[in-house]
């Protein structure tokens, strides 16, 4: 197809089923009942009375004449379909409970009183009272009116402040009592809506935002699709810090998969803590202001445009705004201090840590462009909320996730994988023993039925991402216990019930091993508790279907996990020869196309295993299948280069396939398709003082599709994170001058470790709803992200201009010329020495330090000569652009240098 209609895709995947789907769910259609009912209601936002246009430095904005609200935001000079607002949905969105900006939300009571009462501009909309303006005010109003007999006065204010655009509001308390404001959100619902519109449309008008929940210093950045133009930054101006971020759920916009829904920038929170989010810890503490008698207080918000995405910390200290920034970022390994530089135009005055001593912060020194350097060093496992007060009173909060080491966690992670969530059940009726497992956390049970088949199904990433990574965390730390297990499930389940291993279907892989299928089976085998009627709960002949693409790299890396045990190590998988196990992680690939064709002209998540086999093929001289292999990905990457933006999937728009499609691009040489998916990532891919969205792929549909609680959400690392990370440290690596890439690319590597709890459970993601704040229930798709980790991880050295020498997931110290650094990645496999552009693998065996000599760029190498399990050799991989080889020491016919495993130091020089 040469463009991927959002209507469409959405009707392939539902076409069926989508009628026993829950509203919230839908896809937009013009009948929605939403719609329907807008139809019969009563037009209440007035745009029928015109509007007033205004053009700024660089913004226009149209005001409407009776309410005050903004019909139109768009940057000057911008593409003329392109606004800021929804402004294609105006007329159906001017009625009664939907936001537009200018809105606001209030929750107040009587000082001392318990009950809380709630009021919104938008809930039963009247016209506002017009008030002559300043000179420099666009528009000025009384909104109390709108307010439905709120005991203050609240008038609203547009102005124009140097060219930037600010939104105030003015409360009064008219009344001889106090009134406490529990509960202050300005709604934000700029255009992530993309119904109806194929991805040409989608990336050319809509735009993603994501948040720095940090008060003061906290910010709201909204980028376009494609990752290219100016940023909007929503900041604080006055008494406006980012406290919280609140779903605008009772916006009745249909929220779907082409819609994420509207949120609210919460400048205070009390209210809702005490209700909606009781008894869930904040990420700041909420708060709230008190009104004495008479007394008024002004409230504002800043908008201005940053130059590009990367360009928005710059423009942030333009604007006098504290800004943070963490190396390598904010999810802190116990046994890996980070390093945070801040920035502000005065003194810190204290800073504080909650929960107390959870982090220990130790102020190191300043650099020639005035960042304070701090270290921070993990001392309890959990989130932590690190505070700085400036000297001028401005609060800046940073949110930190401190876990075990990465060593640890991996190793945590295998063992709940192969013990909790190991399956063997001789009775099983659907031929899934032994297995690993879906498992549901917070009643410590596997999933062996539910409603969605493919949960209990060991297919599809619900089904298969446990096993998915139980086996790819071999690939960083074979265990043989483990791999024991596993070998039972890939020889005995996996090939020959999962995968088709005879007959005209072999290599084809099924949607579920699980089905609701009574009738043909015993009285008692499903359970009663469970409600079966939907279309999830698929018949045999549903989850015998082999045509879903997106199942074949599962097995595609399963296979090649073998191939690389029982190539690499000794006595670890003897039942088949490597080659074996190479041969059908090809033919599963080549299946995957010939079986399942629709749905493999997209990009497939863990889609870069495919060219790592393909590069194994090669490099086995396998070449009559690495032949064929590559002419097959050759066409789909073809197909890609044809389309502006080949994102489609499944489902409508997607952050699931630019890993594959950025990688065969860049392989086959499409540069310019390759940037135009790299921009696109960098645009869903967010840097920000928060662990939870720094490098957090977006992703918003999944908990319905493999989640306990099931609703349309912003997923904080979600499998997303460390996919999209392949692409990204990718290209760092091809352009190790941009420190941009590096940034996010390890923060999303690092989101699939962020999740894992103490005793080494992976959810699928964790909710990002103030209502929840906390992992998901089950284990979801966790493991198709965790694929990421173990394909991708790796320590990274660089010496940056202002930062001086850092370290990556490693532990840096420079003595004199030479920069010693330990690794800290879970297998000590991989190092790029960014100076160099020296890429160092192993396809077996650890190294533990990197000593790299700047006076004659030597390079040095520690290996841990102790780890003898099932090895005899560390085997080395060299990138030859980097022009280094390692003396006296020999390589295979794989071009891998093999180090004698007694070998504790080897030596690397440079050639030129």
């Amino acid at each position: 197809m040469s463009k991927m209609n959002l209507k469409k895709s959405y009707w392939i995947l539902f076409a069926l089923v989508c009628t026993q789907l829950p509203s919230s769910v839908y896809s937009q259609q013009d009948e929605h009942p939403v719609w329907k009912a807008v139809k019969a209601q009563q037009a209440t936002l007035g745009v029928e009375e015109g509007a007033k246009s205004f053009t700024l430095k660089n913004l226009n904005v149209a005001i409407l004449n009776a309410s005050q609200t903004l019909s139109s935001f768009r940057p000057n000079g911008g593409e003329k379909d392109f606004d800021y607002t929804p402004v294609e949905l105006l007329n159906k969105r001017d009625r009664n409970k939907f936001f537009h900006i200018g809105d606001i939300n209030i929750s107040l009571r009587r000082q001392g009183d318990t009950p809380w009462t709630s009021y919104s501009s938008a809930a039963d909309r009247k016209h506002v009272i017009p008030i002559n303006s300043a000179k420099n005010h666009l528009a000025s109003a009384d909104i109390s009116p709108t307010l439905n007999n709120i005991p203050l006065k609240v008038v609203r204010n547009w102005q124009e402040e140097q060219g930037d655009l600010i939104l105030s509001f003015e409360i009064s308390n008219p009344n001889d009592y106090p009134i406490e404001i529990g509960a202050l959100g300005i709604p934000l619902p700029f255009n992530n809506n993309m119904d109806w519109k194929n991805l040409d449309q989608a990336h050319a008008q809509n735009v993603f935002f994501d948040p720095y929940i940090g008060q003061d210093a906290g910010y709201l950045q909204v980028n376009r699709l494609h990752g290219n133009g100016p940023s909007l930054l929503v900041l604080p101006y006055k008494n406006a810090g980012f406290e919280a971020y609140n779903p605008l759920n009772s916006d009745p916009t249909p929220r779907s998969i082409t819609f994420e829904g509207f949120h609210e920038w919460m400048i205070h929170s009390k209210a809702y803590a005490e209700t909606d989010w009781k008894g869930v810890e904040q990420w700041n503490t909420p708060t709230s202001t008190l009104l004495k008698p008479h007394e008024s207080k002004t409230f504002a918000l800043k908008f201005v445009l940053a130059p590009s995405i990367r360009q928005i910390e710059s423009e942030l200290l333009k604007n006098n705004r504290p800004v943070a920034v963490g190396l390598p970022g904010y999810v802190v390994p116990m046994d890996n201090p980070a390093k945070l530089f801040v920035k502000h135009n005065k003194a810190v005055k204290s800073v504080s840590v909650f929960p107390e001593g959870a982090l220990s912060l130790t102020k190191k020194r300043s650099t020639a462009q005035h960042w304070t350097e701090y270290e921070v060093k993990g001392n309890r496992w959990g989130r932590v909320r690190l505070t700085i007060n400036y000297e001028d009173g401005i609060t800046q909060t940073i949110h930190y996730k401190v876990i075990k080491s990465e060593k640890e966690v991996v190793q945590d992670l295998g063992h709940f994988l192969t013990t909790k969530q190991w399956y063997e059940n001789d009775k099983d009726r659907f031929g899934r023993s032994p297995s690993v497992i879906s498992y549901d956390y917070e009643e410590q049970q596997p999933i062996t039925q539910n409603k969605s088949a493919w949960f209990a199904g060991l297919s599809d990433e619900a089904g298969a991402a446990s096993w998915l990574a139980a086996l790819m965390k071999q690939v960083l730390q074979p265990d043989q216990q483990e791999i024991a297990k596993l070998k039972r499930f890939v020889n005995e389940t996996l090939y020959g019930h999962i995968q088709h291993k005879e007959g005209d279907k072999k290599y084809g892989v099924v949607k579920s091993l699980f089905y609701y299928e009574p009738d043909s089976m015993p009285a008692g085998t499903y359970r009663s508790d469970i409600n079966w009627k939907t279309w999830s709960a698929w018949p045999k002949k549903e989850a015998d279907d082999i045509g879903r693409s997106y199942n074949y790299p599962h097995v595609a890396a399963a296979h090649w996990v073998m191939y690389r045990l029982a190539r690499n190590y000794n006595n670890l998988v003897n039942e088949e020869t490597w080659d074996k196990y190479l041969e059908r992680a090809y033919q599963t690939s080549i299946a995957m196309i010939e079986k399942a064709p629709y749905y493999a002209q997209f990009g497939q998540m863990e889609g870069s295993i495919f060219l790592i086999i393909l590069n194994d093929l090669r490099k086995e001289g396998l070449t009559a299948r690495a032949d064929k292999l590559e002419a097959a990905m050759r066409k789909r990457a073809e197909h890609w280069k044809t389309l502006n933006y080949p994102f489609g999937s499944e489902m409508p728009w997607d952050s699931t396939g630019q890993e594959e499609v950025f990688l065969w691009s860049r392989f086959f040489g499409f540069d310019e398709k390759a940037q135009v998916t790299l921009n696109a990532i960098i645009a869903y891919m967010p840097t920000v003082p928060h662990w939870g969205y720094n490098g957090s792929a977006r992703r918003y549909w999944d908990f319905v599709y493999g989640g306990k609680l099931s609703r349309i959400e912003r997923q904080l690392h979600h499998y997303g994170s460390a996919l999209n990370a392949i692409p990204v440290l990718t290209a760092y690596r091809d352009h190790p001058d941009d420190f941009y890439l590096l940034r996010i690319g390890h923060a999303g590597m690092m989101g699939a470790l962020a999740n894992v709890t103490a005793d080494g459970f992976g959810p699928g993601a964790f909710h990002s709803y103030p209502s929840t704040l906390a992992n998901d229930g089950i284990s979801g798709d966790y493991g198709t992200g965790f694929y990421g980790y173990a394909v991708n991880s790796g320590t990274y050295i660089v010496e940056h201009p202002e930062f001086g020498w850092l370290a990556f997931s490693g532990n840096l110290k420079t003595e004199k010329q030479q920069v010693k650094v330990a690794l800290t990645t879970a297998s000590k496999g991989r190092v790029f020495l960014a100076k160099e552009n020296l890429w160092l693998t192993t396809d077996a065996g650890e190294i533990v330090e990197l000593y790299y000599d700047q006076k004659d760029h030597s390079v040095t190498l520690i290996f841990n000569n102790e780890a003898k399990q099932n090895r005899t050799n560390i085997l080395l991989n060299v990138n030859p652009e980097s022009h280094y080889e390692v003396e006296g020491i020999n390589k295979d016919p794989l071009n891998r240098y093999v180090i004698p495993l007694s070998t504790k130091t080897v030596k690397l020089k440079k050639l030129k």
